[in-house]
């Protein structure tokens, strides 16, 4: 049963809005809030999570997967306005598999520290490629913590082709309905009437 013109119309429509949407709308994965933003859950409480690398991508901001090596920051904001009167610890370390030689693995760590502007900029240089675990803990007794895992100077090929195959192959399928039905349509628009019998 072929689709009414008005089903047509409607395809067409968000064919439209899908490529003239912005590509950083399509790139996010998993548990982000929002573009490049990442959202750490420590228990009852919620961090925003994004970095920087304002030596070469300048205001551009990334999530899990940051893309040079070089001066990097990491910022967390507070959502909830509790956290800015509890003490919060940062460390970064070297994934390496194993959390047994913890001080051997990290590259960053700020000791338990009440952060009243509800904000850490965490600054770093990371001069080699590799992957990294983020570990952040709230509270006196380190009460509630977080582990997210990112990338340095390591692209997410795979994973992002695996993605925008998913986008758009239904998007040219949607196209390729669309302009089957259209074509067919001006067919048989203009195709000369059958001669009446005489």
């Amino acid at each position: 049963m072929r689709p009414s013109k008005n089903t047509v119309c409607v395809l067409m429509s968000l064919v439209l809005l899908l490529l003239t949407s912005p590509p950083s709308t399509w790139a996010q994965h998993g548990h982000e809030l929002a573009a490049d933003t990442c959202v750490l859950h420590l228990g009852p409480y919620k961090l925003y999570f994004n970095s920087y690398q304002p030596d070469i991508y300048y205001d551009k901001q990334f999530c899990q997967e940051i893309p040079g090596t070089g001066n990097t920051v990491l910022v967390f904001d507070f959502v909830e306005q509790e956290l800015r009167s509890l003490p919060v610890e940062v460390r970064i370390i070297r994934d390496t598999g194993s959390d047994q030689n913890l001080e051997a693995a990290t590259v960053v760590h700020l000791p338990p520290k009440i952060y009243p502007t509800g904000s850490i900029d965490v600054k770093y240089n990371f001069d080699t490629p590799g992957k990294f675990i983020g570990m952040v803990s709230i509270g006196e007794k380190q009460e509630h913590l977080s582990r997210f895992g990112f990338s340095i100077g390591q692209t997410g090929a795979v994973s992002h082709f695996t993605h925008y195959m998913v986008i758009f192959v239904p998007l040219a399928v949607a196209i390729a309905i669309a302009m089957f039905y259209m074509i067919r349509d001006r067919r048989k628009a203009t195709a000369p009437l059958p001669s009446p019998e005489a």
